[in-house]
């Protein structure tokens, strides 16, 4: 979905005391950051103190009348109870789903303005900064595990009528202590694709044309179609590409729209070989063109077969003699360096 031109809420003091709508008390600490359209506080449920740097949640604050919060509320409302996430890995046969956990939702007055509020796990260092401090590559084995729990959370949130819509790395977030843990973060641009068990159909919009992250929106977006699952699978294509390669065929472009889909469309035209091409055959990479594939096999409204898909990367992480069970290790400097979310302890060894 596009970016939406909403005005950030004004800070709000350390220490200010919110009730959510369960009638649960939470206190904020320090501003940790902030993004398109609200500011991210450290929280604690022990209102008594004061809240500490190690603290465990985060509040996400929103001026009232702005969207993305309230569309990511829905989300969770809707699709991400925690009965129903332990449910699914319980019946998936998964060590965790990758969705971070939500614990409350409220509004706050404070200065005669109006804000909503939402409270979620605290996470850690988003894949994006991983990749800037590793001059912009991963390891291939490390694309592979990071791409299969992406894929797993876009069959669970799929299976619940909803759509990303806006997978990059930097939305990508370890956990704060569990450096073999990755989650899916930030869904203020979801979009419910399936109400009701209803498919939105295909049909193309030039007003809402190019919507979305352009180094990674998927063809139909480009041509303002609704987005689907394939469009979310597309997106994750784009972003294990990235990864791969630190680059894409059309990062010189993104000025101009149209020519970023004519490259995009060149790229799907002609598989495996402009993956190979492009990526210098470099590991991972007739894995990925297989995905694509894949992928490009499947129709607008169609459920793809998301244990294949995830088979081909299994696949190419046994023919690397690893498995996702593995630590997640990305290289910097010849060394292995374990993803972490504060000091990180190298040993020496070849990637």
């Amino acid at each position: 979905m596009p970016p939406r031109k909403n005005k950030l809420p004004a800070p709000l003091p350390e220490g200010l005391i919110v009730t959510d709508t369960n009638k649960k008390s939470w206190r904020l600490g320090k501003k940790l950051g902030q993004g398109g359209f609200g500011l991210i506080y450290l929280a604690s449920p022990d209102c008594a103190r004061t809240v500490t740097d190690d603290a465990a949640y985060v509040i996400k604050v929103e001026n009232y009348q702005n969207g993305p919060l309230f569309c990511e509320l829905k989300f969770y409302q809707r699709a991400a109870k925690q009965d129903d996430v332990k449910k699914w890995i319980h019946s998936h046969k998964l060590d965790y789903l990758g969705i971070p956990k939500y614990w409350g939702t409220g509004e706050i007055s404070y200065n005669s303005s109006s804000y909503r509020f939402m409270v979620v796990d605290r996470l850690g260092t988003d894949l994006q900064k991983v990749q800037h401090n590793n001059s912009g590559r991963l390891p291939a084995k490390t694309v592979m595990q990071i791409a299969i729990r992406m894929l797993d959370v876009l069959e669970y949130i799929h299976e619940h009528e909803y759509i990303h819509g806006d997978i990059k790395a930097g939305n990508v977030l370890l956990h704060t202590s569990d450096a073999n843990k990755v989650y899916l973060a930030d869904y203020g641009l979801s979009y419910r694709y399936c109400p009701d068990g209803k498919h939105k159909e295909y049909k193309e919009d030039p007003r809402k044309c190019h919507n979305g992250t352009i180094e990674f929106t998927s063809r139909d977006a480009h041509k303002g179609v609704a987005p689907s699952r394939r469009g979310d699978l597309e997106i994750l294509a784009y972003c294990m590409l990235h990864w791969l390669c630190g680059k894409l065929p059309w990062e010189k472009s993104l000025r101009d729209p149209s020519t970023v889909l004519a490259s995009k469309t060149k790229l799907w035209d002609d598989l495996p070989h402009s993956v190979i091409k492009w990526s210098g055959r470099a590991d991972g990479c007739q894995e990925l063109a297989k995905f694509m594939a894949d992928v490009l096999l499947v129709n607008y409204n169609e459920k793809p077969n998301y244990p294949s898909l995830k088979r081909i990367l299994l696949k190419a992480l046994d023919s690397m003699g690893t498995s996702l069970s593995s630590p997640l290790i990305i290289s910097d400097a010849g060394t292995f360096q374990k993803v972490s979310t504060g000091d990180t302890k190298k040993t020496s060894g070849n990637v």
